[in-house]
């Protein structure tokens, strides 16, 4: 049965004195920022906890920030959040398009029915300053980016266009080898520890992905992903990595709600796959440098992109901008589809 994640890549432009003085990894200040502005602008309930308002399934912070299962809801029933409709991409701390401040936000499915909430709540972080510095980030427009590196001016001047549906894609003829690119940490666990470089392997990776596809696609479209979950999870666990280049990276944020520092370090670097054979993961496997896949995706982690192993022209990868100045661009994401998944 086919099935199809609606998917669209924003890019915010904001305007900054002087360079950016954010963390090397700058999501956990911007996505604090955006929850803190998202709530002040629609919570008409103050001081009573997301789970016990009586308005919780029709409020837009709840929806986007906290994301709590619906009551109804015949899966993730013993968890208090399910994946929000969101992620923020980052290329570095202090890279300028055009000599603005660029970030990305990839809305999922439902969630872009809340494009002008999250536009108010992005503008209010921003003027209110981000990071230990609270350095001001004034919104002056947003495009959206295509696959094909093409950009249309979506926001400016306080107008928002109107939107259109996009035709959904199809990712690119899988090339024979590939490389997996980890652009921010890759936190997954199992049994209650995290993967290192020396025990990381294709069968959890795959897992993670297929599972979080499968959670973004029950609660954000109207189509829930339907394929072979078990014969797939069985079969990533036979798959090897042809080589890999991974290093744990330790940083640590500080969480406001909870009022202390947390560890959120994962691994980044690189791995290869001979394709052959694994036709049944390319679309997973594409389809993830958009949605992430681990712990922390919202705010940017688990970021990665694919490139051809084989250097052949017809193979366009997925870009992700590791600029440091402010001549380099960035390629963007177009919708995408999840046709193939089966």
């Amino acid at each position: 049965m086919k099935s199809a994640i609606p998917l669209t890549r924003y890019r915010f432009f904001f305007g900054t004195d002087g360079q950016p003085h954010l963390p090397a990894y700058p999501g956990s200040a911007w996505r604090g920022a955006f929850g803190h502005a998202l709530k002040k602008a629609v919570c008409v309930v103050r001081n009573t906890p997301c789970n016990q308002c009586m308005l919780r399934s029709a409020c837009a912070y709840s929806y986007i920030f906290e994301t709590p299962p619906p009551l109804n809801s015949e899966k993730m029933r013993k968890y208090t959040a399910a994946p929000h409709p969101f992620v923020f991409c980052f290329s570095s701390p202090t890279a300028l398009i055009d000599s603005a401040y660029a970030l990305d936000v990839i809305l999922f499915g439902h969630g872009q029915r809340y494009l002008p909430y999250i536009i108010h709540a992005l503008q209010k972080a921003g003027q209110d300053g981000i990071g230990s510095h609270q350095q001001i980030f004034n919104l002056q427009k947003i495009d959206v980016i295509s696959q094909s590196e093409q950009s249309e001016t979506v926001y400016q001047y306080g107008v928002l266009k109107a939107q259109q549906s996009t035709a959904l894609q199809a990712p690119p003829t899988m090339p024979q080898q590939i490389e997996i690119t980890f652009h921010t940490p890759l936190r997954i666990k199992q049994e209650g520890k995290n993967l290192t470089a020396g025990n990381f392997h294709f069968g959890a990776l795959f897992s993670t992905l297929l599972r979080r596809i499968s959670m973004i696609s029950y609660f954000h479209t109207d189509t829930p992903l339907e394929t072979d979950f078990a014969a797939l999870t069985a079969k990533a666990r036979t798959v090897q990595f042809a080589r890999q280049q991974l290093k744990w990276y330790d940083w640590t944020r500080y969480s406001s709600r909870q009022q202390t520092e947390m560890n959120m370090g994962g691994l980044i670097g690189s791995v290869h796959l001979d394709m052959q054979g694994l036709e049944a993961f390319w679309p997973y496997l594409w389809l993830g440098q958009y949605t992430h896949v681990g712990k922390g995706t919202s705010m940017g982690m688990g970021a990665y992109s694919i490139g051809s192993d084989c250097g052949s022209d017809a193979f366009i990868p997925f870009r992700v901008h590791v600029a440091t100045t402010r001549s380099n661009r960035d390629v963007g994401v177009a919708p995408t589809t999840m046709a193939a998944l089966k």
